[in-house]
């Protein structure tokens, strides 16, 4: 018992790295309609500039507030000069855009600090704490609490706030946005700021469970993507029960399912997503769109 115990609480941690990535994703996604594949490079862009002027000596916490105010600055640059070029075309295009950003996002970080590992200092205490016979990192458990209460301040902003129904529905139809007398321009260019934001803080929670490296969050971005397609586009809450979701029934199988594994276990949320994308293609959480014609 006191193994399953461990196992989800670590599947639980785990979770909270792909739930970070996966509410950015939402967030874009609610903002501007596109999936924005970069984000995971522009949230470890954001940790390696929170590390570098910790590195001249600035406090952590001042570090990450530059970051973040800095992450916000190039999100809404990169709509505004790379993304808006492409939002009124093909759809296929942009995400091809994202793609390629991350590609030059992830060979700045190498050109700029290279591909060592580098220890980002944790704003959280390295202790454990034992929890029902199973030992819990401190700054595990205080991460996953501010996937929580971000994932909270999403669904409000989007369901409560003018700001956030100005967001959605400059993303659900811009020419009807624009018509109804919305800066649809302006508020393209907060929703990719506020993702970045986002991200930025997705970056620095992060950095220091994995060690900071360009390619930190590549194999989580994945799983991010599973967890928004599992929770649905439209769900902050839906992502983060997938991606916790995800990371305890990847522990569970990897240990209890010889015939998986560790070497498969990887295969668990490509399993789930083919079951969903059959079943319920908006999402566990998500809303059914209709189009009319």
């Amino acid at each position: 018992m006191g193994t399953f115990i461990q196992l989800v609480v670590d599947g639980l941690a785990t979770g909270s790295i792909y739930a970070a990535l996966a509410l950015a994703i939402v967030l874009v996604n609610q903002a501007t309609g596109l999936i924005n594949f970069a984000q995971g490079g522009m949230a470890v862009l954001s940790a390696y500039i929170a590390y570098a002027f910790v590195q001249l000596g600035l406090p952590l916490i001042l570090a990450i507030i530059i970051a973040i105010v800095l992450s916000f600055l190039f999100g809404a640059l990169v709509e505004r000069f790379l993304i808006r070029r492409f939002e009124r075309g093909d759809p296929d295009t942009a995400v091809v855009v994202t793609i390629g950003l991350l590609t030059l996002v992830t060979g700045i970080c190498a050109v700029l600090w290279g591909y060592n590992n580098l220890g980002f200092p944790s704003l959280f205490p390295l202790t454990s704490v034992e929890i029902l016979g199973a030992v819990v990192s401190v700054r595990s458990l205080a991460t996953a609490v501010t996937i929580v209460v971000i994932m909270v301040v999403l669904q409000l902003l989007f369901l409560r706030t003018k700001l956030g129904l100005a967001l959605r529905a400059v993303a659900d139809n811009p020419a009807s946005a624009a018509f109804s007398g919305l800066p649809v321009g302006r508020l393209l260019m907060v929703g990719w700021g506020l993702a970045a934001t986002l991200g930025a803080i997705a970056g620095v929670l992060v950095a220091p469970q994995l060690t900071l490296t360009p390619g930190m969050l590549d194999t989580a971005l994945v799983y991010a993507l599973a967890a928004v397609i599992l929770g649905g586009l439209t769900s902050p809450i839906g992502c983060v029960v997938a991606a916790s979701a995800i990371g305890v029934l990847e522990n569970l199988v990897a240990v209890y399912v010889p015939l998986i594994g560790h070497d498969l276990k990887i295969a668990v949320p490509f399993a789930l997503i083919f079951v969903i994308l059959i079943v319920r293609p908006q999402g566990l959480f998500g809303r059914k769109v209709v189009v009319r014609v």
